[in-house]
C-alpha cells in the first residue's frame, strides 16, 4: 500500500480501518494495533488542557531585554548618572516602591491596575553567564551549573508518561520554526509550527540515535520517504514506540489545524509576530485542545547601538501582544485557567555605552500575568549604587529557579524538586 495514501486514511477515517490494512507495511500496522489498545488509549491523558485544566504560556524574550528601560526606578540619581541619553524620566506608568512601565506599556498598566499582572524583580542566578546561547539554555534547562539535554518543562512532561508510553506530542505546542530546549524530554518530544497551513512536528535539535530515529520514522509515516524493505527492525519494542510517537503527531497536527481553522478570537491583535502568535495560541486554547503548555517567542531584544527608538517599539509590541491575548482570554472565560510568563536569557548593563546603546548584562524584571495569580510587585529591586553592582552589573535578588518551582508546584502540580532539584524555595506567584 502506498505510504502516503495510508496517511490519508488514517487521517480521514481513523486507526481501524488502517489497522485492518492488510497490505501495509508492518511497522505501520503494529504501530495501528498499539494506537487501538484500549489500554494505551488516550495517550494524552495525563497532560490534557481540556475543561479546566490549566495551561500555561511561557513568551521568550530573545536577545536580552533591558529590563532598566521596562521597569524604570523613578528619580534615581544613579540610574541618571549611568545613562545620561538612555534614562526615561517623562510619561512613565507608576506602579508602586518608585517604579514605573516604560510610557509605551499602557495596555499592560492596565493589566497591572485590574490585578491581572504581577511584576517579579531582580530574577536571576548566581554566576552569570553572558553569552546569548549558555545563558538562554540555563533558562531553559533550569540547570545553570551543568551542561543539561533536556529543558524543565520537557521535564515535567517526562514525569507524566506512564511506564514506556510518550505523552502526546500536542500537550506542549511552540509557535517558531524549532521546538525549544526548554520543552524537550528524554521521552517527551513536543509539537512545533510556524505557520498551521504548514504544519510539521519536529523532533528537537538532538543528534541522538532517539531524535534520528524520529525524525525518520515521522517521514515515513508522512510519506515523505519509503520504509526500508524488508524492515530489519520489525520486532523492535524501540522503535515501535517511537513510530507511535510519529504517528500520534500526525493526529496532533490534524487537530491542531482544525482548532486554529475554526476557532475564534475575541479581540483584536496587533500585526506584529507576537501579535500573530498569540492569536494562534488564543484560539488553540478555546478549542479546548489537550495542550498543558505553549511556547511562543519575540526576539530583537540585542540592544548594542542606537537602542531607545528601537526598544521603544519592542515595547509596544509586547504590550500590544500581550494585551489583547489577556482580553481575547478574558472575553471567552479562559483568564482563569491560564498562566502567561515573560522570559529573557539576561538584562543589560547598567551603564550605556559609546554606541547608545547597552551590553549584556545579568539580572531583569519579568512578567506573570493571569487570573489566578497574586498581582503587584514580587521580590526585591536590585540596588543600582556603583558600590552595590557586581562588575558593572545588577545582583539578582530572585533565582530564576524559584520562579519555575512556584509555576510547576501550584500550577501544574508537579513535584518541582523531582525536576529542578531541592533547595528553590517555590515563589509563591499563584493565589490557590
Amino acid at each position: 500500500m502506498d505510504t502516503l495514501h495510508t496517511r490519508r486514511v488514517f487521517v480521514a477515517r481513523g486507526l481501524t480501518v488502517l489497522s485492518a490494512a492488510a497490505t501495509m507495511p508492518a511497522f505501520l500496522q503494529r504501530t495501528a494495533f498499539a494506537l487501538n489498545n484500549p489500554a494505551d488509549q488516550p495517550l494524552t491523558q495525563t497532560a490534557a488542557g481540556r475543561g479546566d485544566e490549566r495551561v500555561l504560556v511561557v513568551v521568550q524574550l530573545g536577545g536580552g531585554n533591558d529590563g532598566l528601560s521596562t521597569v524604570i526606578p523613578v528619580d534615581n540619581d544613579d540610574y541618571r548618572r549611568a545613562r545620561p541619553h538612555l534614562a526615561i524620566t517623562s510619561k512613565l506608568l507608576p506602579l508602586a516602591n518608585s517604579l514605573a512601565l516604560h510610557p509605551a506599556m499602557t495596555g499592560m498598566k492596565s493589566l497591572y491596575d485590574a490585578g491581572e499582572m504581577s511584576v517579579v524583580l531582580g530574577v536571576g542566578y548566581p554566576n552569570p553567564n553572558r553569552s546569548h546561547f549558555r545563558s538562554m539554555a540555563i533558562w531553559q534547562t533550569g540547570a545553570p551549573d551543568r551542561v543539561a539535554r533536556h529543558g524543565w518543562l520537557g521535564r515535567y512532561f517526562d514525569a507524566q508518561c506512564s511506564g514506556a508510553d510518550p505523552v502526546s506530542p500536542d500537550a506542549a505546542v511552540s509557535i517558531g520554526p524549532l521546538s525549544p530546549v526548554a520543552l524537550a524530554g528524554k521521552k517527551f518530544q513536543p509539537v512545533a509550527f510556524q505557520n498551521p497551513e504548514q504544519f510539521q512536528w519536529l523532533p528537537g535539535a538532538g543528534h541522538d540515535q532517539r531524535h534520528t530515529q524520529l525524525r525518520e520514522a515521522y517521514r515515513i509515516v508522512n510519506g515523505i520517504s519509503p520504509p526500508a524493505a524488508p524492515c530489519p527492525h520489525c520486532a523492535n519494542e524501540e522503535l515501535d514506540f517511537l513510530q507511535r510517537t510519529a504517528l500520534d503527531a500526525e493526529v496532533s497536527g490534524r487537530d491542531i489545524r482544525h482548532a486554529v481553522t475554526h476557532a475564534r478570537n475575541e479581540a483584536s491583535y496587533p500585526a506584529s509576530q507576537l501579535g500573530r502568535s498569540l492569536s494562534q495560541v488564543a484560539r488553540m486554547i478555546a478549542a479546548g485542545l489537550p495542550t498543558r503548555v505553549y511556547y511562543v517567542s519575540m526576539g530583537g531584544f540585542d540592544t548594542h547601538a542606537q537602542q531607545q527608538k528601537a526598544h521603544d517599539l519592542l515595547m509596544a509590541e509586547i504590550s500590544g501582544g500581550l494585551t489583547a491575548f489577556m482580553q481575547d482570554l478574558k472575553a471567552q472565560r479562559l483568564l482563569q485557567k491560564t498562566l502567561v510568563v515573560t522570559f529573557s536569557e539576561f538584562g543589560r548593563r547598567v551603564a550605556e555605552n559609546a554606541s547608545l546603546g547597552t551590553d549584556h548584562g545579568t539580572a531583569a524584571p519579568l512578567f506573570v500575568f493571569g487570573g489566578g495569580i497574586r498581582p503587584g510587585l514580587m521580590g526585591t529591586q536590585p540596588s543600582l549604587a556603583p558600590a552595590h553592582l557586581q562588575m558593572g552589573d545588577l545582583r539578582f535578588t530572585t533565582d530564576f529557579r524559584s520562579l519555575y518551582a512556584g509555576i510547576l508546584n501550584k500550577w501544574l502540580g508537579a513535584e518541582s524538586s523531582k525536576i529542578l532539584g531541592h533547595g528553590f524555595k517555590p515563589l509563591d506567584i499563584i493565589r490557590a
